[in-house]
Formats: C-alpha cells, structure tokens, sequence
C-alpha cells in the first residue's frame, strides 16, 4: 500500500526546478509511474491522503478521516518541506517557495518576460530559480547570506566560477547580506536587508533550505535527531519500521559517519536499499553521496561530502568551462566538483580513501588520463 499526501502519482523533483519551471514539460513528464502501472503491480495507491499517527504497539497507522490501516512492514519516506523565513511582511508580498507540483506551476505562471525577479538563498533551488527565471526573460537578483554561493555543498572555486556565469547573464548577486523584511508594494514586492540595503521586484522566490518532516516519526517514539535515525541497513531503531530519502539522518559506512542527503541519489537508491531489506534480502546502503545541478547550460557534478580538505586541485581551465576541482584531505581525495563537459565525473573520479595526494601534479594535468590515476 502507497499512501501520500499528494493528489498526483510518485514523481521526480528535479524537473520541477528545471523543464516545468521553465515550461519546457508539463507536470506528467515527472511522473515515475501511473496510477494504472500501480494497479498492476498490485499496489494499492492512496493519493490525497496523509498519515496523522503511527501506532506502532498496534502495528497501525491512522490516516487524518480517521481511517486506520494495518502494517507488517512501514516504510517512511516523510521528505522534507521548505525552511520558511517567515519574514514580516512576507505573507501580504508575492513571495513564493518551490517544493511540489502546485508550487512549481503557480511561480511558471509569474515568470514572464520582463519580469524583475528577486531570489533570497544562493544555493542548488535558489540558483535553479535564477537560471529559469532568466531563460525566461527575466531580471534576477539573488541575495545569499553567506559570502559565497552554494557554500553548503560545493568549494569556493565551483561558487565563483557559477556567479561569473549568473553575472555574465545579467544576474545580480549580492552575497553577505540579511534579508530582514519584505514589503508589499504596487503590485510587487521589496526586499530590505539589516545593513539597510534593499531591492524591489514583481515577487521573491525563497529557497534556504529544507526541514525534514520527522514529525510523524518523533511523536511515536522513534529517535529524531537532524532527521529520523536509521542503520546502514534503513531500520529505525523499531524493527518493523524502515525510511528513506530526505528525512533519514544515516550511517554511511564508505563515509564512517552519520550525514542526512537531499539529493535526488539519495531518494531513489536509499529506498531501493530498504525495500531489499524489508522483503528479507539484507545488504547496507553504502554509496559515496553523488548530486548534479543544471544551471545556465553548466552542468555541475558534486561528489563526496567533505568535512576539510588541505588542498585544493584543479584540472583545466575555468574559463573554458570545462574543469574539475579535486578536494584533498591528508593523501585522500575527500570530494569532487565537476563541470559535466569536464573529464572528472562521478565514475571516473571517487573519493574512495584511496591515496593521491603525492599525485596531484598529474590530477592537475587533463593530458594525463584519469583512470591511469585511480587504477
């Protein structure tokens, strides 16, 4: 049995920022089945429908008409919502956050040419925004609290190489400042930050970030911390109760440390792994974290999630749009940022502990063959 909130079947978020915002496809090119498909795999799909409680003594859960469904095995693929600024003002100005379906086809409606867009939050949806907002005609500010973009997720040679490319497309990005409040005004909105600074618009998009929806999960008792807790085997510290996806905070074992992904990797191949494990075929979900982002015609590649790094090594030029940076931690590469037209993406270059730090004068060199290296 599937039971979601939503009144569409299963679907991918990525488009969602990318070809629906765009209007490049409608919402069923998302779609990863249909209800018919459903059906005849003898699951029973219940859209529309939200699961209030969880009564795990009972072995039930309830939905919110009241309606309680019997489990023997629960998986919980919560995902998470948008982190909302809540800012003063914000509810009266056209502000609006990407998350779902709906979300996505209400900001494609606003996106029109000629149209002044204001994005609060530098990172993967808030640049995704931006990027669409531009294809599309638009005038895009971005504001970023922090001193760089995508700083959460990516080094500082990929955040300036992606704001040279937002900048050379007419986009200003305006990083290190605080959005404090947003005003409604004629029809638009403005945007004013704590240094006093400020900028107006036809609306705001927001994206900082996301929350996951372990609410479900912590009122019945299962440990919550940054997320619901999982083994490296997606079980919750309830035997009969395994999650997936955004919402699980879990052991990485090629990592050696816990980490919560909200990548579209995660999504589908933790889940992959907790189904295995639910029908009685156990093997750990242990992959090296891998995410992409689509962005002015760049496409980045980032894997591996490093927590430092000693040095930074980058292979071919910039400027050509086309290079790697390889992070090294002691005699290991820690992570890996690409361009796609690069020649180190995901299956060429892992960071795997392998050592290679007495080799980084050959990383640099893009004439020297990446697999001679990592053999």
């Amino acid at each position: 049995m599937l039971i979601g909130s939503e009144s569409h079947p299963p679907y991918e978020r990525p488009p969602l920022s990318k070809q629906i915002l765009k209007g490049e496809a409608e919402p069923p090119a998302a779609w990863l089945t249909t209800p018919e498909k459903l059906t005849e795999l003898n699951v029973d799909f219940l859209p529309g429908r939200t699961v209030v409680a969880l009564d795990r003594h009972g072995r039930q859960v309830e939905l919110q008409d009241g309606a309680r469904i019997a489990y023997d095995r629960l998986l919980l693929a919560t995902g998470s919502r948008p982190r909302r600024l809540n800012l003063p003002g914000e509810t009266d100005a056209p502000a609006f956050y990407l998350r779902d379906i709906a979300d996505a086809l209400a900001l494609q409606e606003r996106l029109a040419a000629g149209r002044r867009l204001i994005v609060i939050g530098g990172g993967l949806i808030g640049l995704e925004v931006a990027a669409a907002a531009v294809a599309r005609g638009c005038a895009v500010t971005v504001i970023e609290v922090a001193d760089r973009l995508m700083a959460r997720v990516v080094g500082p040679e990929i955040s300036a190489h992606f704001a040279q490319l937002h900048q050379a497309r007419g986009t200003e990005i305006l990083t290190g400042r605080i959005p404090e409040r947003i005003e409604a005004s004629g029809g638009g909105c403005r945007v004013v930050c704590r240094d006093g600074g400020s900028c107006g618009g036809d609306l705001a998009v927001i994206g900082c970030g996301v929350i996951p929806n372990a609410e479900l999960a912590a009122a019945a008792g299962l440990k919550v911390e940054n997320g619901l807790w999982v083994d490296e085997f997606c079980r919750t510290d309830d035997p009969n109760i395994w999650a997936a996806g955004d919402v699980t905070n879990h052991l990485n074992p090629v990592l050696g440390r816990r980490l919560r992904l909200e990548t579209w990797q995660n999504a589908q191949n933790q889940a992959i792994a907790a189904a295995r494990n639910m029908v009685g075929d156990p093997q750990p979900y242990a992959e090296i974290p891998w995410g992409w982002s689509d962005q002015l015609g760049a496409n980045l590649q980032v894997l591996g999630v490093p927590t430092s790094f000693d040095q930074a090594v980058t292979r071919g030029d910039p400027a050509s749009g086309s290079f790697t940076v390889f992070y090294i931690d002691g005699e290991k590469i820690a992570g890996v940022n690409a361009d796609q037209r690069a020649e180190g993406h995901r299956r060429r270059a892992s960071p795997d502990g392998r050592r290679h730090g007495r080799r980084s004068r050959k990383l640099r060199d893009p004439a020297v063959p990446l697999r001679s290296l990592l053999a």
